[in-house]
């Protein structure tokens, strides 16, 4: 089977949490986080229903399921959504 967009981020851009510590990204995190990489890959993310249906036939669900975020993609999340940081 063909890695898709959806595998490569999950692959690049998250860890699993070794516990449910509250540093574990949330919907919007793990959205925005997939936007932030798209934007590094210069790829258009697809609509966030269509995110969310990969990510559920994954088993993964941000309530339950801790993800972190790693990589470039993390930095450039920060990055935009704390811009006095800059």
């Amino acid at each position: 089977m063909a890695n898709t967009q959806f595998d490569q981020f999950l692959e690049e851009a998250t860890i699993a949490a070794d516990d449910q510590s509250d540093t574990t990204l949330g919907r919007d995190g793990l959205y925005g986080l997939y936007t932030s990489w798209c934007f590094l890959h210069q790829s258009v993310p697809q609509p966030e229903d269509a995110f969310w249906a990969a990510m559920r036939k994954k088993h993964i669900k941000p309530e339950r399921k801790g993800l972190r975020m790693k990589g470039p993609a993390a930095a450039d999340y920060i990055l935009a959504s704390y811009p006095g940081l800059v």
